[in-house]
């Protein structure tokens, strides 16, 4: 390509993680483009990056299966008005950074107009709703993949699709230091530390809360010099997790909560329980051995239950094909049950040995500079177009 001067390159993230993502390919796409223009809709780290976002990423956020029904005419207008815009304006690609309800809908519909596509983060077709490759086969120009395993379901499927690794074990250090990390929280070095994770979303707050504090109480009363501390994602966040445990009657429990610092939470610990997601995955990175559950709305469970195609549901495990920590849901995940699950973790020497390998293993299988290999990705799909 000669110049990039006329080139405008479209993204979309609906929510901060996609919104992180997308932030960090923005200056690699850079190096290849310096004078496109960058636009469609992100969040704040993308806008640090001179990212234009034409409408606010919160419009698109949206937690939980059934919260989307009442933002639903709010959203589809805004996915019509840019598809609008973009096929006018005919963009040199289209990137979806994840939120794959959103964007897989809008790519179908770039890419039957002529419009390549570029999906980041493949959706877990192969733990959930494995008919979504139907959909992504006619939407999807090139699929950028964080998970290894992934690359040869996607091409069986006749999707083209590049492993980029997972940015996470970019950011995370091989080799976390432990002893920083305490210092950094005020906490002494050896102090027996657990880090509970209950999510940062105020619908998984409101199902886990009371059971993971319920938790850290028993735990705390079988051994007086364990330390807790629970990470929070926003002052809202805090002054909800403080309602719940009042509610609770769990007031008593000395919990340290910290202003985001997440990751120095989970590097300062023993052992972590933590909420199903992607919080498990950076637990594993800092090689820590952890408990994952989950509750949610009963309704929403009773839906979910069926849709799993895998026996696990945290991602170590998934990665690891194997049940390496133990996973507790719904009614599974009583305070008693979590607590005797994290009490095994802190006392099997072992098992913390032959974790720390396997995680160690994971860790390398997921590391690339991820940011590059996906802006090459998308500028050989870029010019495979220009070719047509």
């Amino acid at each position: 390509m000669a110049s990039s001067a006329n080139v405008s390159v479209a993204l979309v993230a609906g929510e901060p993680s996609g919104d992180l993502l997308a932030s960090r390919l923005l200056p690699a796409l850079r190096s290849h483009l310096p004078q496109a223009h960058f636009h469609g809709i992100g969040g704040v780290h993308m806008a640090a990056e001179g990212f234009v976002s034409h409408w606010p990423m919160e419009r698109l956020t949206v937690r939980g299966l059934l919260a989307v029904i009442p933002r639903y005419r709010d959203i589809k207008g805004i996915q019509n008005a840019l598809r609008d815009q973009l096929l006018a304006e005919r963009p040199a690609v289209f990137i979806g950074a994840d939120y794959p309800g959103f964007n897989l809908g809008l790519e179908l519909q770039l890419k039957a107009a002529g419009i390549p596509t570029v999906h980041y983060i493949g959706p877990q077709i192969w733990a959930w709703r494995g008919g979504r490759i139907k959909k992504i086969i006619k939407a999807v120009s090139h699929m950028l993949l964080i998970f290894p395993f992934e690359e040869e379901i996607y091409r069986q499927a006749g999707v083209p699709a590049t492993y980029v690794g997972h940015p996470l074990a970019e950011l995370i250090p091989l080799e976390p230091d432990v002893a920083a990390a305490r210092r950094q929280l005020g906490l002494a070095e050896d102090a027996n530390v657990v880090t509970i994770m209950p999510g940062s979303r105020m619908s998984e707050l409101k199902y886990n809360v009371g059971a993971f504090v319920g938790a850290a109480k028993l735990l705390q009363n079988r051994d007086q010099s364990l330390r807790f501390v629970a990470p929070m994602a926003g002052e809202k966040q805090r002054q909800y997790f403080l309602a719940l445990v009042q509610q609770a009657g769990l007031g008593d429990v000395e919990i340290q909560l910290t202003d985001g610092q997440s990751h120095t939470a989970i590097c300062a610990a023993d052992a972590v329980l933590v909420a199903s997601g992607t919080a498990s995955l950076e637990v594993a990175l800092y090689k820590k051995p952890m408990v994952i559950a989950y509750k949610m709305m009963p309704a929403e469970w009773q839906i979910l239950r069926h849709f799993g195609y895998q026996p696990w549901i945290g991602l170590p495990n998934i990665l690891a094909r194997d049940m390496l920590v133990p996973e507790l849901l719904q009614n599974a995940a009583s305070p008693a049950h979590l607590a005797e699950a994290m009490w095994r973790q802190l006392s099997d020497a072992p098992g913390r040995l032959r974790l720390l390998q396997r995680f160690t293993d994971m860790h390398q299988s997921l590391l690339r500079n991820s940011a590059q290999e996906s802006a090459a990705a998308v500028m050989q799909v870029i010019a495979q177009s220009t070719r047509r």
